[in-house]
């Protein structure tokens, strides 16, 4: 069904608009943009949808470098349809899903089962393909016969450690155009070391455990000049690495995942077993460097790297909770409300760094609002609230930070290849 958007706040990082104009879509594109369109009797009559857009933000789908869904392996965690459920509920049209389920997405054979299970009038899946087998970071999989079954890149969604494996994957991929993102880590911990691990009495694991894999990644790209991005940072050293290697011109491009830019080992005192992460959280200095590096272009995206897990998993005490967040449905408005309205970032600035910038990142299209691009919108309205809830989640709310708090900003509707969807 075709659409009529009116007065609505249009935010276009393609072309740095922001304005108030009206939008018409018309057999899955956009026709028409303008500062007040005027349709006919006839027009409006023949099947076209008048959308209300006054104090709500009209943008680009929003693009989700990588999350994780327990299916296969673990559906009681959250099922790929229920994880398609909370991207739509938070604005993302295209979601990057991790390898790292049970069995891995190793094969073409996964990557077919994965796709297969793509819902009509839901976000796109985008499937990362496993680079080692299993997703275990011990033998590299088929990565050419990977390559041409339908993934969007390569990722373990786990630290790739082997030095050897390292430079071979490189190698062996440098003919291949699909993107690789690693994650620098040598040794997981649970809280970084500091004075509030020291405070709260939680086992520190320093940031050379980041820094140090992530330095000799990037000698590894400037020895091979292969495309590499490089997935959730979470030190103010790793910032000036990745800063000094773009200086270098090394083919990079870097994220952070969202709860990074919002919380610190400061944040740690009442042991919430949602704050449990991994990376573990930074130290203020950290989160600081961190927010900095999206304002300056150092970081190119922000993640979501949402993570479900069931009651009885996170419910435990801090130190032993597994590692992961809810985010789908949350990231947009806490964000928006965070930096947004508070004048820190520009609505274009947030926007940017969860369309344009992870699409750039993995090589696909941003999805400009011009007209004759397909329509793939989000209508976002940032004011209105909602509470949250494992209802209004769909999942338990124990995995959020932000649970039973009432937050503000919600997406109402969004267009998938010009289909009106209503969340």
């Amino acid at each position: 069904m075709d659409s009529w958007i009116r007065q609505v706040r249009i935010l276009d990082p393609t072309t740095q608009r922001d304005q108030v104009g009206d939008v018409l879509i018309r057999n899955g594109v956009i026709e028409a943009v303008g500062d007040n369109l005027n349709l006919s009797e006839q027009e409006t009559d023949n099947d076209v949808v008048e959308v209300d857009g006054q104090r709500c933000v009209l943008g680009p789908g929003l693009v989700d470098l990588y999350s994780s869904t327990g299916e296969p392996g673990h559906e009681s965690r959250e099922t790929l349809t229920q994880l398609l459920a909370a991207a739509a509920q938070g604005g993302f049209t295209r979601i990057g899903i991790l390898p790292n389920t049970l069995p891995a997405v190793d094969n073409p054979a996964q990557v077919a089962q994965r796709l297969a299970c793509q819902i009509i009038h839901q976000p796109k899946v985008l499937a990362w393909g496993a680079i080692t087998e299993g997703a275990r970071g011990e033998q590299l999989t088929d990565l050419m016969e990977l390559s041409e079954s339908g993934i969007i890149g390569f990722c373990d969604g786990h630290p790739l450690n082997n030095s050897l494996l390292l430079q071979r994957l490189l190698d062996y991929t440098q003919s291949l155009s699909l993107p690789i993102a690693l994650w620098p880590c040598s040794r997981a911990g649970i809280c970084r070391d500091g004075t509030d691990a020291i405070r709260f009495g939680l086992s520190p694991v320093a940031a050379t455990a980041e820094t140090i894999p992530l330095a000799s990644l990037l000698e590894e790209v400037a020895n091979i000049q292969r495309r590499v991005h490089v997935m959730r940072l979470s030190t103010a050293r790793s910032i000036e690495l990745i800063r000094s290697a773009k200086a270098r011109g090394l083919p990079i491009t870097a994220s952070v995942t969202w709860l990074h830019l919002l919380f610190s080992t400061a944040d740690l005192g009442n042991y919430a077993p949602s704050l449990r992460l991994a990376p573990p959280l930074g130290t203020p200095d950290d989160k600081a460097a961190l927010i900095a590096g999206i304002e300056d272009g150092t970081i190119d995206a922000i993640a979501v790297d949402h993570r479900v897990y069931t009651y009885e998993e996170k419910a435990v005490p801090f130190g032993i909770a597994p590692p992961g967040a809810v985010g789908l449905q949350l990231a947009l408005p806490i964000l928006w409300h965070t930096f947004v309205a508070t004048k820190r970032w520009t609505a274009l600035q947030l926007w940017s760094a969860l369309s344009n910038n992870p699409a750039r990142c993995l090589g696909i299209e941003a999805g400009p609002i011009q007209v004759g691009a397909p329509a793939n919108l989000v209508l976002f309205n940032p004011s209105q609230p909602w509470l949250v809830t494992s209802k209004s989640l769909g999942c338990d709310a124990i995995n959020s930070p932000y649970a039973h708090q009432t937050i503000q900003g919600k997406v109402k509707h969004m267009w998938l290849d010009g289909e009106l969807i209503t969340i």
